[in-house]
């Protein structure tokens, strides 16, 4: 089943287009993977479905309805949450302070304890620094926390922004190691990802974006195997 679907989307910075007639679905319970060298338009994208920037033209539809033009807020309680590049953490609250600030739709007040311990199970080492404040976390903690701080917000849909950024390659094993977990417990999950070779390997679906526009789409697998994705993506 098609949960969110973008069609014919435009959009950019001021007369700056990023985006060219892009379109994508994401099906239920799967983890698809936008690829594509840097300023292919992949984070504008996401900004662009989140509603962050204003689509030009194009429409957007999540569970059938059409949310192209709703705001962000309206976004996420419908169960679209981002965990940006960057991270973007309140760095002077606590661990656990941060979490609260993710439980922010009604249905995720209601279920906080149970979502707290999912979280916590999820991610060991929060537990332990529940009471540190954010901004003392290492890269590797800081994004198990952006991570679970989405998590805390029930999405019907994660939307994940170059994740490993960062990160050590030990940490980025871990990390992937979370996204296989929570693709295997059937979230449907969007990722972005530097590390092309990971993102293909954990993914269900892939698009490669070069300009603005699909250039390439099919199971992630098959797209490991084209030529082109492993010149230009994966040196081989």
């Amino acid at each position: 089943m098609t949960l969110l679907e973008v069609r014919d989307l435009t959009s950019g910075y001021g007369e700056v287009q990023i985006l060219w007639g892009l379109s994508f679905r994401l099906e239920a319970g799967r983890l698809t993977t936008l690829i594509g060298a840097n300023g292919s338009g992949k984070t504008t994208t996401l900004r662009a479905v989140m509603g962050l920037i204003r689509p030009w033209r194009g429409a957007i539809f999540f569970d059938g309805q059409d949310i192209t033009l709703l705001p962000p807020h309206r976004k996420a309680a419908m169960g679209l949450i981002l965990v940006p590049e960057g991270r973007q953490l309140f760095t002077d609250m606590t661990v656990q302070e941060n979490l609260e600030m993710g439980a922010v739709t009604g249905r995720a007040r209601a279920r906080f304890r149970q979502n707290l311990d999912y979280v916590f199970d999820l991610f060991p080492r929060l537990k332990e620094r529940r009471h540190q404040k954010a901004g003392t976390l290492s890269g590797g903690e800081q994004q198990m926390l952006a991570i679970a701080r989405a998590l805390m917000a029930e999405p019907r849909v994660l939307f994940l922004d170059e994740p490993s950024l960062g990160l050590s390659p030990l940490l980025v094993l871990n990390l992937f190691e979370v996204i296989r977990r929570l693709k295997a417990q059937g979230l449907t999950m969007l990722l972005v990802e530097q590390n092309v070779h990971l993102a293909l390997a954990v993914s269900d679906y892939a698009y490669v974006l070069s300009g603005g526009r699909v250039e390439l789409e099919g199971p992630a697998r098959q797209i490991a195997r084209d030529d082109r994705v492993r010149q230009a993506y994966l040196g081989l």
